[in-house]
């Protein structure tokens, strides 16, 4: 049995396949599975064995309509497929899928519950929806495959970059913590300040060396960050996705906003606390597997509004954005210690 697993984007709902992908082959290594992704997503699943990975070149070769029918043909040649995992459920997999089809392979497709969420961001319900992690177990159960609970860490980093982090990491006696202070969209982001304010005191409470995260197109305003925090030191544009994975899973603790550092974080197996403005767990992207009083939120009693989006995307209704503006440095400090995690 082969299957074509598919899942290209975003960063954070990449990583959180792992989980199943590892249910799989632990539990069916007889199972062939050939995982399609893009660079640099593929350091995500190195260290699950027996897993064969195929990179989309989606801005080269695979680019276009044309380039979809090649990446069709480059995947029949890996072997005879019998049966397509789509994780993701966007216009291009749609198509591989409906090629596949015509050449006689099934496919299975995940249900990312879209009107519950609807609902949720409407204010209607209110209920805790099955996380996106589960939801990808779900179609490979569907496809006949139960998968029981695997422990973590899902990810693994390469010996090559656990060896590089080790090179980095030489202070004894202080809390390595990440920090990834931005946030893709405003409606996740807390205002930087607060992130400010949080550190120093931290900083004040115990000895501590910040490592801040963020993307590429980040690293100017990190550079600025940093020169406003002691003891902080600049991760992005700096170290390879797979070095990043393996400093953070060094760390004691990650502080994030709902982002793909939460996400990758969670699944080194790094305690991660996650502040939530707009968005919220209970629409299924939470941290995976961590406490639910790790994800720091103003409760739904006190803001109904929240949460109004799912991933980010819009304007705060109320136009003062109490979500996070309530949110402030000494409420999320008080719950860090309270959880004891300095």
């Amino acid at each position: 049995m082969h299957l074509l697993v598919i899942r290209t984007s975003a960063m954070g709902d990449v990583a959180l396949v792992t989980p199943a992908l590892r249910g799989m082959k632990s539990q069916y290594p007889h199972v062939r599975i050939t995982m399609v992704t893009r660079s640099p997503f593929d350091q995500f699943f190195h260290s699950i064995g027996d897993l064969d990975l195929f990179i989309a070149d989606f801005g080269g070769r695979h680019k276009g309509v044309a380039g979809l029918l090649r990446l069709f043909s480059d995947l029949k040649n890996t072997g005879r497929i019998d049966r397509v995992i789509d994780l993701h459920d966007v216009v291009r997999s749609k198509l591989l899928r409906f090629l596949f089809f015509l050449a006689g392979v099934p496919s299975t497709v995940i249900d990312k519950g879209r009107p519950e969420k609807r609902k949720i961001t409407a204010g209607r319900i209110k209920v805790k929806l099955r996380h996106s992690g589960e939801r990808y177990m779900d179609v490979f159960e569907r496809a006949g495959y139960s998968l029981k609970y695997v422990e973590g860490p899902w990810i693994i980093p390469s010996i090559e970059a656990q060896k590089r982090i080790s090179s980095i990491i030489t202070e004894s006696g202080v809390l390595h913590i990440g920090v990834a202070p931005y946030a893709m969209h405003a409606l996740k982001a807390w205002p930087e300040e607060y992130m400010i304010r949080l550190l120093k005191m931290i900083s004040d409470r115990t000895k501590a060396r910040f490592w801040l995260f963020g993307g590429r197109e980040e690293s100017e305003r990190l550079k600025a960050f940093e020169k406003k925090i002691e003891g902080a030191v600049v991760v992005a544009g700096t170290l390879t996705l797979g070095e990043e994975l393996a400093l953070m899973s060094r760390l004691d603790l990650m502080i994030a906003m709902d982002s793909s550092n939460m996400h990758m974080a969670a699944l080194a197996g790094t305690n991660v606390v996650s502040i939530w403005g707009a968005t919220d767990p209970v629409t299924g992207f939470g941290a995976w597997q961590q406490p639910e009083e790790f994800s720091i939120r103003i409760p739904f009693e006190e803001l109904e509004c929240r949460p109004c989006t799912v991933y980010g995307k819009g304007k705060c209704r109320r136009m003062d954005f109490a979500c996070m503006n309530r949110m402030t440095p000494e409420k999320v400090f008080e719950k860090i210690v309270s959880l004891n995690l300095l």
